[in-house]
């Protein structure tokens, strides 16, 4: 059974933000403006996308 992916990509830059967003972007695999990553869709990473939703965009939901 092959698990459920999510696409982000992140949107805005992380400067001027709090130490802990900056964390879960790295967190994330995002650490550059435009970059995108495929992850897989899980609570913990639903919940870091929600910390930093102000930054990302979630592109594809498989």
């Amino acid at each position: 059974m092959a698990s459920k992916k999510i696409t982000i990509k992140q949107t805005r830059s992380a400067l001027r933000r709090s130490p802990d967003q900056k964390k879960t972007l790295i967190g994330l695999g995002l650490n550059k403006l435009h970059k995108t990553r495929v992850l897989e869709d899980t609570e913990s990473i639903r919940g870091m996308i929600k910390k930093v939703n102000h930054l990302v965009k979630i592109i594809n939901e498989e």
